[in-house]
């Protein structure tokens, strides 16, 4: 069977060591080297970058997120173990882990990091479709001639290359499609690299929870429980057209994904549509100075973001989820784009000042959208605030500040709500 040291990058046939090096990091599957679509997921990418700038947080856990009333952007593994999760409220994650270190993301940081990664991914193939700065489709087919060695062993030499040059790593999956691929990087992180051959599909799908496919949230878990729909093979028991009927267009992906099909290509010109960044609370809340709180952390995640792509937004669009799961979105379309965060909060409070008395709310979440290029950001000033000008350079030299001193260096008074 075919085996590859993800040390040393030696090709050999099946082991539980490598003949070469004698470690044991040996990965051997029957279509190793046949296999050419790829995903690649950094391992609680904000943290990591955290730990290599810092090596003190090293051996530490350490959450990515705001004050006591901010919620967890992210954690690391160490963390994780105790229960921390991403968009857990911070009071809930520091009682399961106390002696956790709250740092406040540095997305500039991170944004240069992801441009490191995205580089190396460009060395191995054009074909590279990002779907965040942490992660990234790869569709290898037809490299193996211009690199002497087939994907697997290209993909192996990304993230040695990662750890050994940007000092975080990632995990791979190595499938004959993008839904297998995606599922496979998730099956043995952190540091994993894990396949899901052609001849094994209908057998690792099985059993599997629907939940697998990227997008089954909540809602829609829900709408397939009522179907008797859990699994992947309570998926085959359904005829095509009954799940159209049922499901609507997602009736018809989930036909195919229950076999393990998946014809989408990996793009690499896949335009940006929008930039958003949501919460889920643990407990449904009407605080308005809790939920405001909140917006501008949002407004100000979704600004860093657009920074960091050099895009900018002309509609700024408010999501909210009621107790009863009832989603409410509002949008208002502004007379230029932007990615300032003042601007995006403003706008998106007003929005809120609109129905914030329909709540308690289990969900808030903000983003921009009809995205342009950052050159023709915020030029327009605003007839009805004419101090929004001033504020807008206010921010733009406090990001300068940030980048010199860290992200601590100035805080607004409303992010510790």
């Amino acid at each position: 069977m075919p085996a590859l040291c993800r040390d040393c990058l030696y090709m050999f046939d099946a082991g539980s060591r490598c003949p070469e090096c004698g470690r044991p990091r040996v990965i051997e599957h029957p279509e190793l080297f046949d296999l050419s679509i790829a995903h690649m997921d950094c391992d609680a990418f904000y943290a990591s970058v955290e730990k290599r700038d810092n090596p003190d947080l090293r051996d530490k856990p350490v959450i990515i997120g705001g004050g006591r009333r901010g919620v967890v952007s992210t954690a690391c593994y160490i963390a994780r173990i105790k229960g921390v999760r991403s968009a857990m409220p911070m009071f809930q994650a520091l009682k399961l882990c106390p002696d956790a270190v709250v740092v406040k993301g540095r997305m500039s940081a991170y944004a240069e990091v992801s441009r490191q990664t995205r580089a190396f991914m460009d060395d191995l193939t054009p074909v590279v479709e990002p779907l965040s700065l942490d992660e990234a489709f790869m569709d290898l087919g037809g490299t193996a001639r211009l690199h002497g060695k087939p994907p697997a062993v290209m993909l192996a030499h990304l993230v040695r290359r990662m750890e050994q040059e940007l000092g975080i790593s990632g995990s791979i999956g190595l499938s004959h499609n993008k839904f297998l691929a995606k599922v496979a990087s998730d099956l043995d992180k952190p540091r994993g690299f894990s396949i899901i051959g052609k001849a094994e599909t209908a057998d690792f799908l099985h059993d599997k929870p629907v939940r697998l496919i990227w997008g089954v949230g909540n809602a829609a878990q829900t709408a397939l429980d009522k179907a008797g729909v859990r699994t992947f093979s309570d998926l085959l028991r359904w005829e095509k057209a009954d799940l159209v009927a049922r499901f609507g267009s997602m009736g018809e992906r989930l036909w195919h994904l229950a076999r393990g099909e998946d014809r989408r290509r990996v793009s690499a010109h896949a335009p940006v549509k929008s930039i958003s960044n949501e919460t889920t609370f643990g407990e449904d809340t009407a605080d308005i100075e809790i939920l405001d709180g909140h917006i501008w952390r949002l407004a100000e995640n979704v600004a860093d973001r657009a920074k960091a792509k050099d895009k900018a937004g002309r509609v700024v669009t408010l999501k909210l989820k009621r107790a009863n799961h009832r989603i409410l979105t509002r949008q208002s379309q502004l007379t230029d784009p932007t990615q300032i965060a003042d601007r995006i909060y403003r706008t998106a409070r007003a929005l809120f000042d609109h129905v914030g008395d329909e709540g308690p709310y289990r969900l808030v979440g903000v983003g921009i959208s009809h995205l342009s290029e950052a050159d023709a950001a915020d030029t327009g000033g605003d007839l009805l605030d004419p101090q929004a000008k001033q504020r807008a350079g206010a921010e733009r030299a406090s990001d300068e500040i940030r980048a010199r001193f860290g992200s601590d260096a100035i805080i607004k008074g409303r992010a510790l709500r």
